[in-house]
């Protein structure tokens, strides 16, 4: 699941000065993502390289991917536009970017603030397990991560779990409380692209098994007033989530894309001592989800 791009490529990319994207609404605008792939798919093996990430996020068993782009990273800088119009189009290739949220441009800042909420994305402890927009109708198809700068001291591994896989391992009756709709988590206000308020959901979405959203959040079991057996379904799956999960560093321009519909995603703690860190050498990821080409939350 970790795709290196070849030197040739990289030698490419490097030249490219590709145009600064343009939104239709929420979204890159169809016209940007059009010169994005002219210019991408002139470059020999680009192809190749794209259909390798096609199929580590939806072939038999994928569902997630780290696009190595540290070289990449290296000549450009990885805060710099020309690199960051890379990695759009390379996001471009999977499905529609777009941000949700009016206020943040298309790629989203996720900085570390040691006066968070240490669970949140931005906070210092252990981000549990779960999918972006979990209570929206709408969700984005992928949630993608672009390491900028990883902890310094050496904390904060991504963790990803095979969310079909820890389902199927449940028994029938904890599925059973799992597909009704008895769960909810957080608010739901300034967002566009994503419907409407899903409240209450069900975590199991009623789709064959292995397809589909497991709309799970391990948050919800302290921050939702759930009922005692609805509530230990969901612990349950919290525990088989973590039994599978796998981890890694991210390092300077990995880009992280994670399929909803078959992985969630958190993040372990970062290493004691942030406040000793100076906030412009703290961890930095920018965050951009993607929506698939059908526009209608459908599966790519």
């Amino acid at each position: 699941m970790f795709i290196d791009i070849p030197g040739e490529i990289e030698g490419a990319l490097t030249d490219l000065l590709l145009p600064i994207w343009e939104l239709d609404g929420p979204s890159l605008a169809r016209s940007t993502m059009k010169q994005y792939r002219n210019e991408l798919t002139a470059i020999p093996r680009f192809e190749e390289a794209v259909a390798t990430l096609r199929h580590a996020l939806t072939g038999e068993g994928g569902g997630y991917a780290v696009l190595r782009l540290g070289n990449l990273a290296k000549v450009l800088g990885a805060e710099d536009g020309r690199f960051l119009r890379l990695a759009t189009a390379f996001a471009a290739e999977v499905a529609v970017p777009f941000s949700p949220f009016p206020r943040w441009p298309l790629w989203k800042d996720i900085g570390v603030k040691i006066d968070k909420d240490p669970g949140k994305s931005s906070g210092i402890g252990y981000n549990a397990f779960h999918m972006d927009l979990v209570n929206a109708t709408l969700p984005p198809d992928y949630t993608t991560l672009l390491c900028v700068r990883p902890d310094p001291l050496g904390g904060g591994p991504s963790i990803l779990s095979d969310a079909h896989a820890a389902v199927a391992r449940l028994t029938v009756d904890c599925r059973a409380l799992l597909a009704e709709s008895a769960y909810h988590y957080g608010t739901f206000f300034d967002l566009f692209g994503v419907g409407e308020e899903y409240k209450p959901f069900p975590i199991l979405d009623g789709s064959d098994p292995g397809t589909g959203f497991v709309r799970f959040t391990a948050k919800m079991l302290a921050k939702s007033d759930l009922g005692e057996a609805h509530a230990d379904a969901a612990r349950e799956l919290a525990e088989e989530l973590v039994r599978g999960q796998i981890s890694f560093m991210l390092q300077p321009g990995d880009y992280l894309i994670v399929n909803q519909r078959r992985f969630l995603h958190g993040r372990e703690a970062l290493r004691r001592g942030q406040e000793t860190v100076p906030a412009a050498d703290r961890r930095l990821l920018l965050q951009l989800f993607l929506r698939t080409s059908a526009g209608d939350g459908s599966a790519a």
